[in-house]
Parts: structure tokens; C-alpha cells; sequence
């Protein structure tokens, strides 16, 4: 899968999740896999503090952006905070959080993109249709 396939909420979200210093970013592309959501976006935090600053920035800036969650769990943790838009589901997990239940294996015939920091403004920067 190539990065533009993507729609551009999900690009914005993994742009969101590298702004406060998110690690593993990837977006999962379950079309076709999963009927209850076209995508998952992963991205990990080293600590509780900063599992919910990352899914309060990308909360906070989509809703500015007009996208608004339907659901939200586990803010007050801090280990795996979930944000549901209906299309698409932000997994924000505290890094031994994501090994425990490994939601790439899991989901891994589906398409995967990885975001980037290290490219000029962030962003999906390669896709493979391999988990890793």
C-alpha cells in the first residue's frame, strides 16, 4: 500500500501523534478486513504522561479540524487510550501496553503504513503489505 491511498485525516493523525514525540506510528488499512472500522492508527508513548498528550493533541486538533471523536477510552490510564471516529480508530498505547497485545499481529494481512518524523513535516513515509 502507498501513503496516498490513505485519506487525509489519517495522514493528519499520525502527523498529529509524531508532533508530541509518538514512537512506532503506523496506520493499519482494514478495508475489506474489518467491518466495523476502515483504519487503525498505532503510535506508542514511553510513559503514561505522555499516552495522554498524545491522544489529547490529536483529540484537540481534529476536532478544530472538524472531525470529532465518538468515543473515547482510557484517558484517565494512561496505558492504551482509545479514540473512536467511526472510519477510523487512534490506538494510543504505553509501549509495554502494545507489546502485551499486539494489535499489528493480530491485524496482519492488513496494509500498513509507517509515519516518520524524519521526513520534511512528518508523515507517511512507506507502506508494505507485510506486518513487521
Amino acid at each position: 500500500m502507498t501513503s496516498e491511498v490513505l485519506p487525509d485525516v489519517i495522514h493528519r493523525a499520525g502527523e498529529l501523534a509524531l508532533e508530541r514525540k509518538a514512537q512506532d506510528v503506523v496506520a493499519l488499512d482494514l478495508r475489506g478486513i474489518n467491518t466495523a472500522t476502515d483504519f487503525f492508527v498505532l503510535a506508542s508513548g514511553t510513559s503514561d504522561i505522555q499516552v495522554k498528550a498524545v491522544a489529547d493533541h490529536i483529540v484537540d486538533e481534529l476536532k478544530k479540524e472538524g472531525h470529532r471523536a465518538d468515543h473515547v477510552e482510557g484517558m484517565g490510564g494512561g496505558r492504551w487510550v482509545l479514540l473512536d471516529y467511526i472510519d477510523f480508530v487512534v490506538h494510543v498505547f504505553h509501549t509495554q501496553s502494545r507489546e502485551f497485545y499486539q494489535l499489528e499481529t493480530l491485524w496482519g494481512d492488513a496494509p500498513r503504513t509507517e509515519f516518520s518524523d524524519e521526513e520534511p513535516g512528518g508523515g507517511a513515509v512507506t507502506g508494505s503489505s507485510e506486518a513487521s
